[in-house]
């Protein structure tokens, strides 16, 4: 418990050029600094309130970049060090490489903003696969009966990239690259957190996670949640 409380006392220190944040920020592209500022906010509120077992751990999406540009972060936190910057898909109906739309709806094919916790692994379709609770009501909560889970995929690639423009999508789950699925999977389950970001406007002004911790995070480009 005293280590959590120090992981969290850490991050909530003002920022500066030597600070966790600064660091973080540093290795993450200026693109994703909404989204990496939004998912430590998560990050504090949920440690702060028992939301999650792991404090070591924290994973952003960041579904505001395009899916041709690495967009999903892998953090250790202890050591205010990126552990994977990787490309991850979308969605099929949540747009093309832009993503565009989300929704909490069964078959609706989308993916889901927010902030998840993640849970056990299995050995599914695509091999070691990870499930996700969405902890935010009315934006992700049915990820389990919509089986919203991390996994591998090979229509995550270069290949696909270079040949569509792209890469390929999913029925909302946040698919990876087969090569790296298991390590980050390894990495994150069982009770880390795992922030979605896009810059919604409903989400980032009705979240509890980012509304009841510092640093504010910045509004643009809204959508509408499906």
């Amino acid at each position: 418990m005293l280590h959590v409380l120090f992981l969290v006392a850490g991050l909530m220190a003002p920022a500066s050029p030597l600070g966790a944040l600064a660091t973080l920020r540093g290795q993450v592209p200026p693109a994703s600094h909404a989204a990496l500022d939004a998912g430590l906010a998560a990050w504090r509120q949920a440690v702060r309130s028992g939301a999650v077992p792991r404090a070591d751990v924290l994973t952003v999406i960041d579904y505001s970049r395009p899916s041709t540009e690495p967009r999903l972060f892998v953090i250790d936190v202890p050591e205010s060090r990126l552990r994977f910057a990787a490309h991850v898909a979308h969605g099929r109906g949540s747009g093309e490489n832009v993503t565009e739309r989300f929704s909490n709806v069964e078959g609706s094919r989308m993916s889901s903003l927010g902030v998840f916790r993640s849970a056990g692994t299995y050995d599914g379709q695509h091999g070691l696969s990870l499930r996700l609770d969405g902890l935010e009501p009315g934006f992700n909560d049915h990820a389990r009966q919509r089986a919203i889970v991390m996994h591998g995929a090979g229509y995550v690639s270069a290949a696909m990239i270079a040949a569509q423009g792209r890469l390929g999508r999913s029925w909302g789950c946040p698919a990876v690259r087969p090569a790296i699925a298991k390590p980050l999977i390894e990495a994150i389950k069982d009770g880390s957190l795992v922030v979605a970001y896009y810059p919604d406007a409903d989400w980032l002004a009705r979240s509890e996670f980012l509304n009841a911790a510092a640093p504010a995070v910045r509004t643009s480009r809204p959508a509408d949640p499906s």
